[in-house]
């Protein structure tokens, strides 16, 4: 029996990961999984070491206070590799962790394959060496990513987007059901905000959007829905915002199907927004600390991966001072009652979905690694 040991730190990495696992398992089903992953990687069949929830920490100074437990974390599944001999390693983005732990991985001998690229075009080019050094193949989702793997001598494949399998394969509820389920109001525009999948990210965004999209609220009669997870407590969002907004609970895609514009915290939700050509504003704030890290070390004029994709400024960035409720009202105004600006987005974000490539990313990627192994 073969084993594989994948490692995912974060939730959209859980998902493409859990997609990939599926994939490798219908086209040879007696290969088992272990590792670190979440709910619906583990749903896929893999089995746990650590769970997601206890390693997601967001921020410089928040990461340096868990490095004695990331060390330990890591000291452990080393230990197990030892013992079990897995034929592959799969790694999933969590640069920090992931390209830590491969060094290690490396000199056991294990055959590593990193799918998700790490944003190295973002953060610096120099763990291109690292990776060349210890990644086996680099399996990426971008075409600019194999362009510059390429150019750097790195074995590389590009598969195309899982999302774009996820998003197609997607079973959605009708609006009428899904607005009279959720108690919306038909006659009513729909204001969706998706502030992050971490209680360090919803502390810092949540209290500065609840502001502006209250005032929305009260001047402009919305609707509001948080995009909410199961894995965070109702409390926790609604000691933000009471009842005056609608939570929902992993209904992602619906919300941005059918809204009529989007708060965005950065991350892949903004990729996901923009495959759905939802007209949206990107938010994010953090530490004072680990935003003046951060912006010394980003090589990259745009945070946001639909910018980032497009290569130009598509949608509007609203970080750290700039993410205040003022701006977001603003802007959030704009994109609900100006039709110019809504159709010209609309119409950019209609273009990122073609550089994405072809749909079969995942199982693209699972016939790489199982003609490898």
């Amino acid at each position: 029996m073969k084993e594989i040991l994948i490692i995912a730190g974060e939730t959209s990495g859980d998902l493409h990961g859990s997609n990939l696992v599926k994939s490798i398992k219908q086209l040879e089903p007696s290969i088992e999984f272990f590792g670190i992953g979440g709910y619906k990687m583990h749903e896929a069949g893999v089995e746990l070491v650590y769970h997601i929830n206890s390693l997601s920490f967001m921020g410089f100074v928040e990461v340096v206070k868990h490095i004695p437990y990331l060390k330990k974390v890591k000291r452990h599944l080393i230990e197990i590799v030892k013992k079990r001999n897995p034929s592959a390693v799969i790694l999933i983005d969590y640069p920090g962790f992931n390209l830590n732990i491969a060094k290690e991985l490396h000199e056991l001998g294990m055959k590593i394959f990193y799918y998700i690229s790490p944003q190295i075009w973002a953060w610096g080019k120099k763990r291109i060496d690292l990776i060349k050094k210890v990644v086996h193949q680099m399996i990426v989702v971008f075409p600019f990513e194999a362009k510059m793997y390429r150019e750097a001598n790195v074995n590389v494949s590009f598969v195309g987007h899982p999302l774009l399998d996820v998003i197609e394969e997607y079973q959605f509820e009708s609006k009428e059901k899904f607005f009279e389920q959720n108690n919306l109001d038909p006659s009513k525009k729909l204001l969706t905000i998706f502030p992050g999948s971490r209680k360090q990210e919803l502390t810092k965004i949540l209290p500065v959007v609840f502001e502006a999209a209250l005032k929305l609220k009260k001047d402009f009669d919305l609707n509001i829905a948080v995009a909410g997870l199961n894995s965070i407590p109702q409390e926790f969002y609604r000691k933000y915002f009471g009842d005056e907004f609608h939570l929902i609970l992993n209904k992602n895609y619906e919300l941005m199907k059918y809204a009529d514009a989007g708060i965005i915290k950065s991350g892949t939700s903004t990729l996901e927004a923009a495959l759905f050509e939802l007209p949206f504003v990107v938010v994010y704030k953090t530490s004072f600390l680990s935003y003046l890290i951060g912006k010394n070390l980003i090589q990259i004029d745009n945070i946001s991966l639909a910018n980032i994709v497009a290569g130009e400024k598509i949608v509007s960035e609203l970080i750290q001072r700039d993410c205040n409720p003022q701006k977001i009202y603003e802007e959030i105004k704009e994109l609900l009652f100006n039709e110019n600006r809504i159709n010209q987005l609309k119409d950019k974000l209609m273009g990122i979905k073609s550089m994405l490539g072809d749909k079969g990313a995942s199982k693209r990627a699972a016939q790489i690694i199982l003609s490898e192994i």
